[in-house]
């Protein structure tokens, strides 16, 4: 049984959906229902899927959860994307955690290929 919190892109994705939680705090009240909760959801969505793969018997049914994760990152950072353009993140964080979020894409695709070779 794998450990899903030894996984640096489990690492890096629970430190991100903290810092989006943190930030998102200072959204607009009436985007409580709306993008506060979507973004907040797509970030936490990566830890999940490869929390939850980590489970799975076999790479590749982990490789499939870590291919869903990818996607919600591309989901947060399209979501990320409109919370700058709408001015409720400062163009800094917003450059800040795109980095962050890029390189975790890059992790996930990585262990992606290696899942899917073995």
């Amino acid at each position: 049984m794998r450990d899903f919190k030894k996984f640096e892109v489990w690492q890096l994705s629970h430190q991100l959906t903290l810092k989006m939680y943190t930030l998102t705090k200072n959204f607009p009240k009436e985007e409580i229902f709306g993008l506060t909760s979507q973004i907040r959801r797509s970030f936490a969505s990566v830890g999940y899927n490869i929390s939850e793969g980590s489970g799975r018997n076999s790479d590749k049914e982990f490789a499939n959860f870590i291919n869903i994760a990818l996607g919600s990152s591309n989901e947060a950072e399209n979501q990320l994307v409109l919370a700058k353009d709408l001015g409720y993140i400062n163009e800094s964080d917003y450059q800040s955690l795109l980095e962050e979020l890029t390189i975790l894409k890059k992790k996930l695709v990585t262990l992606w290929n290696k899942l899917k070779t073995n």
